[in-house]
């Protein structure tokens, strides 16, 4: 009688992808918990004050202020804009590996993100609606197949579950023909 042995896992302690182990079948790796930052500054009141939004990496430092969020943007971001771009950028990720594991990985992704804030009933302003359209170059892909794709990305994706806790998110994928019209 053989003794049954144990795949590598990487999602149990010890295992080392890095060393070549492969994850059991239906395993998933388990990524460390993540942690980010980004600081922000802010001066004067609301209504004619500004401030920064910095990434702790120093990745970017973007001023905004209540007229970009409500009015003309003029060069400024705000908070909405931000959510849209790590809406945008999270499922692009996993869209780009539902695509990967059903064998047909993309040529390339386009992906837009728009957030909606609104006044709601009790007349608070709330994050409704996240709208997320994306266009994939894929070869041998039908519509079909990539909306299935592209709803599980969604599923898979952080950013929406964090968004349909109280809003709604909605997906639309197209395909992109190549220039060569392939």
């Amino acid at each position: 009688m053989y003794a049954a042995r144990a795949l590598p896992r990487w999602d149990r302690p010890g295992s080392d992808p890095g060393r070549g182990l492969t994850p059991a079948v239906g395993y998933r790796r388990r990524v460390p918990r993540i942690q980010r930052q980004a600081n922000v500054t802010w001066e004067g009141n609301v209504a004619r004050g500004n401030g920064t939004i910095t990434a702790a990496t120093g990745a970017f430092s973007v001023p905004y202020s209540l007229a970009s969020r409500v009015e003309k943007p003029d060069g400024k971001t705000s908070p909405e804009e931000l959510l849209a771009a790590a809406h945008a950028a999270c499922f692009a990720m996993s869209l780009a590996g539902e695509l990967a594991g059903a064998g047909t990985p993309a040529d390339g992704l386009d992906v837009r993100a728009t957030v909606t804030l609104d006044q709601v009933e009790d007349g608070s302003h709330r994050i409704v609606a996240s709208e997320l359209l994306a266009r994939a170059r894929v070869k041998e892909m039908d519509a079909e197949t990539l909306n299935g794709l592209a709803a599980s990305a969604s599923e898979g994706c952080p950013f929406t579950k964090l968004i349909e806790a109280s809003a709604k998110v909605t997906v639309n994928a197209t395909l992109e023909e190549d220039a060569d019209g392939d």
